[in-house]
């Protein structure tokens, strides 16, 4: 209702507009976090938990399902695997 508020339409109207485009907003909203968490979780600084709170997650176990369900790796798998050795680190 916010958004649709924010754009000066009715919900209906927005949900109409959405799907004459061939998308909803479930859709968007998933596609938008899932962008923002790859691009949080490359980010060394910020902890699994911090990513979820600032991607609308209110438990950081319900992020890391979802995270893995788009991606089928956890948060800290994906982190793992995207981020390089620290120099002088472990290596394979």
């Amino acid at each position: 209702d916010a958004l649709a508020s924010a754009l000066h339409l009715s919900r209906r109207t927005l949900q109409r507009r959405l799907r004459q485009q061939g998308t909803s907003y479930q859709s968007l909203l998933r596609d938008t976090r899932l962008a923002l968490a790859h691009r949080y979780l490359c980010d060394e600084q910020r902890s699994v938990l911090e990513v979820a709170y600032l991607l609308g997650f209110s438990d950081p176990s319900t992020f890391s399902r979802a995270f893995k369900r788009w991606t089928g790796l956890a948060p800290a798998e994906y982190r793992r695997a995207r981020l390089p050795f620290p120099a002088g680190g472990a290596t394979a």
